[in-house]
């Protein structure tokens, strides 16, 4: 009888230890807030309303997002006064941008969110609309605006983006800014080839951010990796159409923080640009890219597999002493292999004032037309080990 007993308040304890939980968490559905999910009704305060009554929980926050099509003309989620540390956003919708242009002409974001924590973001489709701009762009119309990013992380750590859909922004995808601890799992991004400045996940000024088993199509970098950042994670990653995966570019200011500790592995190009890209000015500077890991990397008809341009200078402006600052040091391109579109599938191209040292290839097997392509070094000293397709250069 004792034991029942004692078994008896072991399942009341259970019991209360669930609901206890399940009263934790308090749940917004943008629906109840006024959103309607006909895609033609502005429903950016009721999205912003919801964020509202989350933020002043001190429970932990589920805001909704039922099935439908949402139109948001643009949201700015701020964090700063936020009695929630852990705000989890579920849509089962997506969000539309207006397709218009024009109406959010003066901003730099669509869907922002500045000085967050603990947010983590569950599917969902984010619709920038952005074909009305590109046309405007690549119809050489000097009067089009630069666009918005579809969705901004700004000022924020403990971040989580898991199994989201970002599709045709007018400019880049999805922005990391001055942010510690983000996680971008299995992520679809998605816009035309020729859509300009299109960047799928631009990283700036941030540390440990994972960007991982997702994948990527642009009409620009697929990733790039800005200045300011350390301690990157970029893996499983499919690219394609696009300009590859680029550190850089860099150097543009004199004073410039540096990139360090990023490893990008098991990622597939497919009809890309460029593969692998580390990408600096031509001009002065005290920034520094350090130990970088390529590994594990496929090549699939890709135009420049790997790259290192310390000469960038677009229509020759703006670099007025021909030479970068940027010390480029301690990179490894580690089991790379496939297809180069073009004879020079390795290109090393780095500054004559700051040689690139300590770079290793190891098994590097790279053809063009079934043959071995070619590889080309300026200014850099390394080593190669393991297969040496194309040969060695260093």
């Amino acid at each position: 009888q004792f034991l029942l007993y004692k078994m008896s308040l072991l399942a009341i304890f259970f019991l209360f230890l669930i609901n206890s939980s399940l009263a934790s968490n308090t749940n917004y559905n943008v629906q109840n807030y006024g959103a309607k999910s006909d895609g033609e009704t502005d429903s950016s305060e009721a999205f912003l309303s919801a964020w509202s009554a989350a933020c002043a929980s001190t429970r932990s926050s589920t805001i909704y997002v039922p099935h439908g099509n949402y139109l948001i003309r643009n949201a700015y989620f701020n964090g700063k006064t936020c009695q929630s540390k852990a705000i989890t956003i579920r849509i089962d919708g997506t969000l539309l941008a207006p397709s218009d242009y024009n109406v959010n002409s003066d901003d730099e974001n669509w869907i922002k969110f500045e000085k967050v924590n603990g947010v983590s973001i569950y599917g969902g489709t984010f619709d920038g609309q952005g074909a009305g701009l590109w046309a405007c762009k690549n119809s050489n119309n000097k009067n089009c605006p630069d666009g918005t990013t579809a969705l901004s992380f700004y000022k924020s750590n403990n971040i989580i983006v898991s199994g989201v859909t970002v599709q045709n922004s007018q400019m880049f995808q999805i922005l990391v800014d001055k942010c510690h601890n983000v996680k971008l799992l299995g992520v679809k991004v998605s816009a035309p080839g020729n859509s300009p400045n299109t960047d799928g996940i631009h990283v700036k000024l941030s540390s440990g951010v994972s960007i991982m088993n997702s994948q990527i199509g642009t009409g620009d970098d697929c990733i790039s990796i800005g200045p300011g950042n350390s301690n990157l994670w970029i893996e499983g990653i499919a690219c394609g159409p696009g300009h590859g995966i680029s550190i850089g570019s860099l150097g543009w200011k004199k004073q410039e923080l540096g990139v360090q500790n990023v490893t990008i592995k098991t990622v597939t190009f497919s009809g890309t640009t460029n593969g692998v890209r580390v990408k600096t000015w031509a001009r002065p500077s005290n920034g520094f890219v350090r130990n970088v890991l390529f590994q594990h990397i496929v090549m699939v008809n890709v135009k420049n597999p790997i790259i290192i341009d310390q000469n960038y200078c677009p229509n020759h402006e703006s670099c007025p002493h021909k030479g970068s600052g940027v010390k480029i040091s301690d990179i490894t391109y580690q089991d790379i292999h496939g297809t180069s579109a073009t004879k020079v599938a390795v290109k090393l191209d780095c500054s004559k004032s700051n040689p690139c040292s300590g770079i290793t290839l190891e098994d590097v097997n790279l053809s063009y037309n079934d043959h071995p392509a070619k590889a080309s070094c300026v200014n850099v000293s390394g080593r190669v080990s393991g297969l040496e397709k194309p040969a060695n250069c260093l």
